[in-house]
């Protein structure tokens, strides 16, 4: 545990002075904090939007830690800087070690002597689901620019996904696909195998009003208009309307010799070769 505390407290440290470009001496003391003098200063981290389950780390969202601090010094002090970083739990099989570190960022803000102060520190995580322990650490300067690094929290924390929701664009669209295709499928199911075993009705009703209009609408002939025709299977009555082209046909044909009935026997076939004669 000593460990893990020191090597959080000389990576902030070393970001603080990287960025402030302080002296080689300053670097020495604050690498090592146990040569440091202690500061009457105390800080606590709490999380306004945790659940009352534990504290969730949701990935891809903005988390919010309030630092408040209580300073207890007869000088004023500066937060010069707040970090912090995901660890492995305590009971992990391969050892305590670092995952991700966490952004860190500057303040400079100054808290009087006796006064109390609560300064916002949000970060944001990109990992699998599981359960990491954070840490998160304050650097603050006194009067005489010495620095000192104060550990705010170091607890259990769950690394989780977003919710998601019904209204997500995504999700809706992906709804109208498996709907799309599930449509489709059902379709050609019944056209394969189901409509085949229900015979289909046959529309009489249309069909049969449809010949009453069309025979209802049909135009009566005159019986002044027709004429007969006398053919091999019988006398038939045609109009005039639908008469054929008679100009084409010869006359021979026109005017065909009406029928004479022939008694049989001898006398007959004798008279009608004397007329003949």
């Amino acid at each position: 545990m000593g460990i893990f505390r020191f090597s959080t407290i000389a990576l902030l440290s070393l970001q603080a002075l990287s960025t402030l470009a302080q002296t080689d001496a300053v670097e020495e003391e604050v690498e090592d904090p146990s040569s440091t003098p202690n500061l009457a200063v105390t800080v606590s981290a709490s999380f306004p939007n945790a659940e009352i389950f534990g504290i969730k780390l949701i990935n891809g969202h903005p988390t919010q830690a309030l630092l408040s601090f209580t300073n207890d010094e007869a000088s004023p002090v500066s937060v010069a800087f707040i970090g912090g970083s995901l660890w492995t739990p305590n009971n992990d099989p391969q050892g305590t070690r670092i995952v991700r570190n966490l952004t860190t960022t500057k303040y400079n803000v100054e808290i009087p002597a006796g006064q109390k102060e609560s300064l916002s520190y949000n970060f944001a995580t990109e990992l699998q689901p599981q359960d990491l322990r954070l840490n998160l650490a304050a650097v603050l300067t006194d009067s005489n620019n010495a620095y000192y690094t104060l550990q705010a929290f170091n607890e259990t924390v769950s690394i989780v996904e977003p919710a998601t929701s019904l209204f997500d664009p995504q999700i809706i669209f992906l709804y109208l696909i498996l709907a799309a295709i599930f449509g489709g499928t059902s379709y050609f199911i019944y056209n394969t195998w189901i409509a085949t075993l229900f015979p289909q009705k046959r529309r009489g009703g249309k069909g049969g009003e449809r010949a009453k209009r069309s025979s209802g609408q049909s135009k009566k002939v005159d019986p002044a208009d027709q004429v007969s025709v006398i053919g091999a299977d019988g006398p038939a009555v045609t109009s005039k309307a639908m008469a054929y082209d008679e100009s084409w046909i010869p006359a021979g044909h026109m005017n065909r010799p009406e029928a004479r009935r022939v008694k049989s026997g001898g006398p007959a076939r004798t008279k009608s070769r004397g007329k003949a004669e």
